[in-house]
């Protein structure tokens, strides 16, 4: 994919990923959980120039470093989302501000990333991001399974905030 279809399929997931998590809605915990993080990982992994050639130790460690960051991320932002089980007993999950500020720091740290790769000379594309976002969406839906896995039998509404 070009760099500039790679930009335009992270920023319609991202604003669609933001815009679902910020309704309440019931946790899915099938395939489809897994689905769209491995799609995203397969697009990004096909690019050949996911690494830049010219600086190949300088590209792995920024994407070592990016990759680290979003698990980093993935873990804080399944932990701000709350969960609450339904009246018949299904797991309900949404997002908090909490979450927004997750995202915020995600983008923040990301930039930073990707500035510091501009002054290194290292030839970045879209493709890293893809894969660095199919990490954060597969991480955070680990992080959400677990966490309702081990939520309390209880019914009710979640507690206002």
């Amino acid at each position: 994919m070009t760099a500039l279809a790679n930009v335009l399929v992270i920023i319609v997931v991202m604003v669609l990923v933001v815009q679902r998590q910020m309704r309440a809605q019931r946790l899915d915990s099938g395939r489809r959980t897994w689905l769209l993080p491995v799609l995203l990982g397969v697009l990004a992994l096909r690019d050949p120039q996911l690494l830049d050639r010219s600086h190949p130790g300088t590209s792995v460690a920024l994407l070592a470093c990016s990759l680290l960051a979003v698990l980093a991320m993935g873990c804080v932002w399944g932990w701000t989302v709350r969960l609450w089980r339904g009246e018949d007993g299904a797991v309900w999950a949404k997002g908090t501000r909490a979450t927004v500020a997750a995202w915020s720091g995600m983008i923040a740290i990301r930039l930073g990333l990707f500035g510091l790769g501009a002054v290194l000379h290292v030839h970045q594309t879209g493709s890293a991001l893809l894969l660095g976002l199919a990490v954060l969406l597969l991480v955070r839906s680990l992080v959400v399974n677990w966490r309702a896995r081990t939520l309390e039998p209880s019914f009710g509404t979640p507690a206002a905030r």
